[in-house]
């Protein structure tokens, strides 16, 4: 019989994502003695299945695709991509799933990494394996989501794809079904499509990005036919089997495709459902629910950092949460109460999710934060959209021959300030931030005026969308 092994720490962190990793890193900071529990690689889901290896994947995806578009580069970039090569440089990237440097990582910052499967057995106390540690202050779940399958029969049998499967294949599908209308759906789809695969792409909705203004989806569904995707709105899966290698779909309508590989992307469920919340009074699997300190309700010691409370499943704003987290966990261990004194503490000790900017990085890119018309109107927001062609801006005709692109800001007609802006177009994922501080800031459109955007760049559209809200 094993001798259990008790460890006696200020926190303990379930998970060594990014999310995890910045928990620690600013607990350590904080003087914390820290503890960090992981049951797979250190880096977590964005470091090897997830942002990583997808952005190594379509980067060339992208270049190709701006360099096609301007005269005397485009005959030098007809042929095929090396798919070879571009696997090679995503293996590269995640550092071909070993993570020794990020274990040196929290090593350095001072914290004690456990390897293996940490459950909750109790308030501020998680095993793993044979040892108990045991939190003074904090028990922090940083443990992600996983991949959510449809309730089909034989699904298993079929070994599908899952987000993991299709940003790690070690070479592309003759044919890929995606099942999904949303970011990894159609990232998924740029990629591979460009990478060798004849790629259907089935949406139950009506069209694809359905969180983001309709224009988006629109403009990515275009894109992607042109590339030779069949993308079918509309349409459900009704069936699914494998025989000899060969998958075939069958859809709600009757309608029978064959693939190679199909691929659901058709949402994400917490990784809460063996970390043992219900020794806390907590439902096994459920979405974590928490205040603007991360600290679950009902709770005074455990907080749920990241995708696990389900208000944005992104990684940089997990990581915005766990700088939130860290800050508010060492106030209250030092006793003082939130907002902390020190001013950059002040603003970082509750999380404002108001605010949350993405990029798709399809081709053309699609980024967006705050919120869309609709959902502005849902609030009870008096908003006005406005609206610029992308192309109307000088930068759009440099960075592109037919440059094809659409921008919107949704405008607080009481206080004329931002709610929301969305761009689509080549390029237009370094134009967020700035949009971000806009509406994060709650910056006065007068003030924006002032704003001057360089000529001839993208950001240029900017003095565009404040003259259309000015002049009409």
């Amino acid at each position: 019989m094993t001798e259990t092994e008790t460890n006696l720490y200020d926190v303990v962190v379930l998970g060594a994502g990014p999310v995890g990793e910045n928990v620690a890193d600013r607990t350590r900071a904080a003087g914390l003695t820290t503890a960090v529990v992981e049951s797979e690689l250190v880096g977590g889901e964005c470091s090897y299945w997830a942002c990583m290896p997808s952005k190594a994947l379509l980067r060339p995806v992208i270049a190709r695709a701006d360099a096609r578009r301007l005269p005397g580069l485009r005959q030098a970039v007809q042929g095929p991509l090396d798919t070879a090569a571009v696997l090679a440089r995503r293996n590269w990237f995640t550092g071909d799933w070993t993570d020794d440097g990020q274990v040196d990582w929290i090593k350095s910052i001072g914290a004690d990494l456990y390897r293996g499967h940490g459950r909750l057995t109790g308030p501020r106390t998680v095993t793993v394996g044979d040892k108990v540690l045991t939190a003074r202050h904090a028990v922090v779940v940083a443990t992600g989501t996983r991949a959510a399958l449809p309730d089909l029969p034989g699904l298993a049998e079929v070994r599908p794809w899952t987000s993991r499967e299709a940003t790690g294949a070690q070479s592309a599908p003759g044919r890929l079904v995606v099942v999904g209308g949303g970011v990894v759906a159609t990232e998924m789809a740029t990629a591979w499509q460009a990478l060798g695969s004849q790629v259907t792409l089935l949406v139950r909705g009506k069209g694809l990005l359905d969180r983001m203004e309709p224009f988006a989806g629109e403009l990515v569904a275009e894109a992607l036919t042109e590339a030779g995707a069949d993308v079918r709105t509309g349409t459900s899966v009704a069936s699914v089997t494998r025989s000899d290698g060969t998958v075939v779909v069958v859809t709600d309508g009757g309608e029978r495709i064959e693939a190679d590989e199909i691929l659901f992307a058709v949402g994400r469920a917490p990784r809460t459902d063996d970390i043992g919340l219900d020794t806390v009074g907590l439902a096994p699997g459920s979405w974590l629910t928490v205040d603007d300190s991360l600290r679950v309700t009902g709770t005074d010691w455990l907080y749920g950092v990241g995708d696990v409370n389900h208000r944005a499943l992104l990684t940089h704003q997990g990581k915005y949460q766990a700088r939130i987290a860290g800050a508010a966990i060492a106030a209250r261990a030092a006793g003082s109460d939130l907002p902390e004194r020190d001013p950059w503490s002040a603003h970082a000790a509750t999380a404002d999710h108001g605010c949350v900017p993405q990029v798709v990085f399809t081709d053309p890119e699609a980024a967006a934060v705050g919120l869309s018309l609709a959902e502005a109107e849902q609030a009870g927001h008096r908003v006005r959209a406005v609206d610029v062609d992308m192309s109307s801006v000088a930068g759009a005709g440099l960075y592109a021959e037919g440059y094809k692109g659409r921008a919107r800001m949704v405008v607080d007609l009481e206080q004329e300030i931002l709610r929301g802006v969305t761009f689509v177009g080549p390029g237009v994922g370094e134009l967020i931030h700035s949009a971000t501080i806009a509406v994060a800031g709650q910056v006065p459109l007068a003030r924006l005026w002032h704003a001057v955007p360089s000529y001839p760049t993208l950001s240029e559209v900017w003095l565009r969308l404040l003259e259309a809200y000015r002049d009409n």
